[in-house]
């Protein structure tokens, strides 16, 4: 993904990327460098060389990640059972660029599709495993979904900041209900309204905050051989309600491994009530705002529908 998604987007391309390294990392200014096609929605990424990723903010939302990423992830990583992004030089505005951004360690990996481990293509592309072999990976991808988010949930919660994701679902009431009415003719906004407002009714977690990640969508999932190899995109990171870290099993698993996630994770009836509101809300809010220019995006939105609602949003 290369083009504009928000009306307040930076202007950021290969030549400014060039002067930022030349004047602040100027060893690692000779390596090659090119925009990774990434759909992510807040960072413009390019990979540098083999080793290395450039991340710089593309709107003022995301100004405030980059720090709390600095601060949090050399906390987090070690006691992680996969790798997380290392931040390895902390950049400064420059040469017209106004934010902080960061240069990582480069993390291989690919993201996984969520309709190949259901056993179909999400939008095209490549054909998927056979069924069983396409479930036995799911299943497998599950339980290294839950042992990470397991993980991240017994770290130490003190001096977190606020997930951007981690609070009651009622502050997402109006939003919600927004994105049903742009979506009429696009999904049944009866059942949407319906899921929502069931969503809605689950008892708010009266446990204390957790670390969560907030926005384990499949493009901030990396996977090799079917297995869970990296967690990147820690932007919304936070301490919160741990239902927000319940997402995937939505946005990208299918009913067995579903129910593999949820056993290994211990969720009540309520916290999953909370997570499926969760990622019904995302997916509802993204559809409008990204059908038109993020397609990969718009694609997992209507997956998600389409998985809590019992049909596909066209």
């Amino acid at each position: 993904m290369g083009g504009r998604m928000h009306a307040d987007e930076a202007d950021i391309d290969e030549a400014l990327v060039r002067r930022l390294l030349a004047a602040q990392f100027p060893r690692w200014a000779g390596l090659p460098l090119r925009r990774f096609p990434s759909a992510g929605t807040v960072n413009a990424v390019y990979r540098l060389g083999d080793d290395l990723a450039v991340r710089l903010p593309r709107i003022p939302q995301g100004v405030g990640d980059v720090a709390k990423e600095q601060r949090w992830l050399p906390v987090l990583a070690p006691v992680l059972p996969v790798p997380i992004p290392a931040v390895l030089g902390s950049g400064s505005p420059g040469e017209g660029f106004p934010w902080a951004w960061s240069v990582c360690r480069w993390l291989d990996g690919d993201n996984p599709d969520a309709g190949a481990l259901s056993g179909g293509p999400l939008s095209g592309g490549a054909a998927a495993p056979a069924a069983g072999q396409a479930a036995e990976s799911a299943v497998d991808l599950a339980a290294d979904l839950a042992a990470f988010v397991g993980a991240l949930r017994e770290v130490d919660p003190a001096g977190a900041p606020d997930a951007y994701r981690g609070g009651p679902l009622a502050r997402l009431d109006t939003a919600t209900r927004a994105a049903i009415g742009e979506l009429d003719g696009l999904i049944d906004t009866g059942a949407a309204t319906a899921a929502w407002e069931e969503a809605l009714s689950a008892p708010e977690w009266l446990g204390g905050p957790v670390w969560v990640h907030a926005d384990l969508m499949p493009g901030n999932l990396l996977v090799r051989d079917g297995r869970l190899s990296g967690v990147i995109d820690w932007g919304t990171l936070g301490a919160g309600d741990p239902a927000c870290d319940l997402i995937p099993a939505w946005n990208l698993l299918p009913p067995a491994a579903r129910d593999v996630f949820r056993a290994e994770l211990g969720a009540d009836d309520a916290m999953w009530a909370r997570g499926r509101g969760r990622a019904l809300s995302m997916a509802l809010i993204q559809l409008p705002y990204y059908k038109d220019t993020n397609p990969a995006m718009a694609a997992n939105a209507r997956h998600v529908i389409g998985e809590v609602l019992g049909g596909p949003a066209r």
